[in-house]
């Protein structure tokens, strides 16, 4: 079988049997209500690109303080749990899987937002400003989590799993990159800790694999991803060692049984990702680095290269944005719909969401030019 065949075959994850080996990747489209709850109109987009052999759905937060920016999801009220629920019942109508994206924002948050003084692994505050409800703020320092604020997260982190489920979706993906709470127990820059949980590459990875440990303790292992971005600057971020953080965790949990791991702007030619290909055990997920509205054949190349060296399932982000149909796009070798930027984030509505055209309503298909002249400069 070919890799450009294999894209289009059915494939195993864990409980489920996905129909294609395209998994629409998990962004943040700030389109929830003002308190974390998924709205109709999200349902109606995720129901539109249902034909993904998997869709990972946005990042929904696991308590209040979790919060990032306003108006994305959240999963820790009987409220988030009814909106879900309304997603996921829209998404199996129109036969599709869904698994729910659970992350913390940690010091990528705002008072302003949340309500709440956001906290991290360190006192060591974000060095960009952090987009609130009345516009970008400087961020603030966040408080440190003592041992009883992580005993705590972790425990939200495997009730949230639970809600999960309960609102329908298949499984969860724990977020433990591109900057994020997790991501910052990793880092060298943002982890200032001396105790059991910071330091060495052992105690830097384990707040993350408690995580993991525990979601896969509350819902059964092998309805558990983990996503990480070895490298990732995103943030603020500043590794160390990324070598061997990300080995090491790959050892910790391979013998789990999860789900999957997801890997974030993965590159088939960097050796380390040779090395967590050779020392995960189960499925990879592999997200390319494209640029912001590829080509059809960009698409197809990135994947094929990943199916080459390895990967079981391609991640794709913007492609499934801008096209609810990107799996007919990509087998039939059609064009695709380019990215509108400025309704990307925080503009809220249908507008750059869900009025993208199918294939059979597209009558022409406009250059990243025009498009840019539609809808004018991205919104930061």
């Amino acid at each position: 079988m070919s890799n450009s065949t294999a894209l289009f075959a059915s494939a195993p994850l864990g409980p489920l049997t996905l129909p294609n080996r395209l998994v629409m990747a998990p962004l943040t489209r700030n389109r929830a209500e003002a308190d974390g709850t998924p709205t109709p109109l999200m349902a109606t987009y995720y129901a539109q690109r249902a034909t993904a052999g998997l869709i990972i759905a946005e990042a929904a937060t696991p308590n209040a303080v979790g919060q990032t920016y306003p108006n994305i999801t959240a999963v820790h009220r009987a409220r988030h749990v009814a909106g879900w629920r309304r997603v996921t019942e829209a998404v199996r109508e129109a036969g599709g899987q869904m698994f729910l994206q659970l992350q913390h924002g940690g010091r990528v948050g705002h008072p302003a937002t949340s309500g709440l003084t956001p906290v991290a692994p360190s006192p060591v505050p974000l060095p960009e400003t952090v987009f609130t409800p009345g516009g970008h703020r400087p961020a603030v320092v966040p408080r440190e989590m003592s041992t009883e604020d992580i005993r705590t997260t972790v425990a939200d982190f495997a009730r949230a799993a639970r809600n999960a489920l309960d609102a329908g979706f298949e499984g969860v993906e724990v977020h433990s990159a591109n900057g994020h709470l997790l991501h910052q127990f990793l880092s060298a820059n943002t982890n200032l800790r001396t105790d059991g949980y910071g330091g060495s590459v052992a105690a830097r990875i384990r707040f993350t694999a408690e995580v993991v440990e525990a979601v896969a303790a509350e819902i059964g292992a092998e309805r558990v991803g983990l996503r990480v971005s070895p490298g990732n600057t995103v943030n603020g971020i500043a590794e160390g060692e990324t070598d061997q953080l990300y080995p090491a965790l790959v050892e910790r949990l391979g013998g789990l049984g999860l789900a999957y791991l997801h890997l974030v702007h993965a590159d088939p030619d960097a050796p380390l990702f040779g090395r967590l290909r050779a020392g995960w055990p189960g499925v990879l997920i592999a997200n390319p680095v494209l640029d912001e509205s590829p080509s059809t054949d960009a698409v197809h190349r990135a994947a094929e290269r990943l199916l080459a060296a390895g990967s079981d399932l391609i991640a794709l982000g913007r492609p499934f944005l801008a096209n609810p149909d990107l799996v007919a796009r990509l087998r039939l070798g059609a064009p695709l719909n380019p990215v509108r930027g400025r309704y990307l984030m925080y503009v809220g509505g249908a507008t750059g969401y869900t009025d993208y055209p199918a294939l059979e309503a597209s009558t022409a298909q406009p250059s990243s030019s025009s498009s840019e002249a539609l809808d004018g400069p991205r919104v930061a």
